[in-house]
């Protein structure tokens, strides 16, 4: 795997890589009283992304690596994400032990969680499986990696909220923005939001040393899920699904490929499977089969249509 390109800050990262912070959503998450920061390892990986992918923070305490994502949209992929993670971190965990002796080596029990904020409807809490990315299963899968979403939108999990207060603060502040911008404009929004945050004690020192940045991670943030959000909408190209794929057959235009890839996207986000998504679509899996991975590598859509067309010519 290599390096490909430099992440961006989230805001929900930015907050809970301080140690203390992701401790006291350590001991909220399992009813510990850890009190030490210092006994944290960090584990995330930094400044980079591996595969177009990127972990959130992970920290390692004791004989546990904890790996906590944030998710703004729905992605089913995201035990598949957390099997790159993990075996990346477990690789520098061991890279001085003898792999190929005969003593066992020992290596920290990892959890995988996510922290949803979307706007898409969805459980308090729910599961996700490797194992249910399979092409076919048989119920006995030789491998397995099970990662827990919890929905942090303000209203939601609400003894988890009492327990940490950050992450109450941080769903406050997320609520606020998304009200303001129905308002106002964006960054309007999210300068309101930072103000109110500050005068009622809500991420007050956080936000007050961190103001600049916030704000420009804000706009970025909002923005992208907006953007999501109206493609989510635009469900009028549905039912031209049928002509697309004869247009497909007939020859790769810039405006079908573009018009395929926003269909297939919507219907990835909804968590289909490949599968699913190509007898939908009444065409064969191997037509759309580079489409959807490459989606699963989190390419957008300008991206993938050049690549076709590339193919193409």
């Amino acid at each position: 795997m290599t390096v490909t390109v430099t992440y961006k800050d989230r805001i929900f990262r930015m907050i809970f890589r301080q140690k203390k912070n992701f401790l006291d959503l350590y001991n909220a998450m399992n009813n510990s009283n850890y009190s030490n920061p210092d006994d944290l390892t960090v584990t995330t990986l930094e400044n980079a992304i591996y595969m177009n992918m990127k972990n959130d923070v992970s920290f390692l305490l004791h004989d546990q690596l904890m790996l906590y994502e944030h998710q703004s949209t729905k992605n089913p992929n995201i035990p598949l994400r957390n099997l790159f993670y993990v075996s990346d971190i477990y690789s520098k965990l061991t890279k001085d032990k003898n792999l190929f002796g005969t003593k066992l080596i020992r290596i920290p029990q990892p959890r995988f969680v996510v922290f949803y904020n979307g706007i898409a409807k969805v459980p308090e809490r729910f599961t996700l499986k490797l194992s249910d990315m399979f092409d076919h299963s048989d119920g006995q899968a030789a491998l397995e990696l099970v990662t827990q979403v919890f929905n942090i939108n303000l209203g939601y999990n609400k003894a988890l909220m009492e327990r940490c207060r950050t992450l109450h603060d941080y769903a406050v502040f997320v609520d606020l923005v998304r009200r303001y911008r129905k308002e106002t404009s964006l960054d309007a929004a999210v300068e309101k939001a930072i103000d109110e945050c500050i005068s009622n004690g809500v991420l007050g020192d956080f936000l007050k040393e961190n103001r600049a940045e916030v704000l420009k991670m804000g706009l970025y943030e909002y923005n992208q899920e907006e953007h999501i959000r109206m493609e989510r909408e635009d469900a009028r190209e549905e039912g031209r699904s049928e002509g697309l794929a004869e247009g497909r057959a007939e020859g790769r235009s810039e405006g079908v490929l573009y018009s395929l890839t926003s269909i297939i996207r919507k219907k990835h986000l909804k968590g289909k499977s490949l599968t699913e998504i190509a007898d939908e679509l009444e065409m064969d899996t191997d037509n759309i089969k580079d489409i959807y991975e490459w989606m699963n590598q989190e390419m957008d859509d300008e991206w993938i249509v050049n690549k076709l067309l590339k193919q193409t010519h």
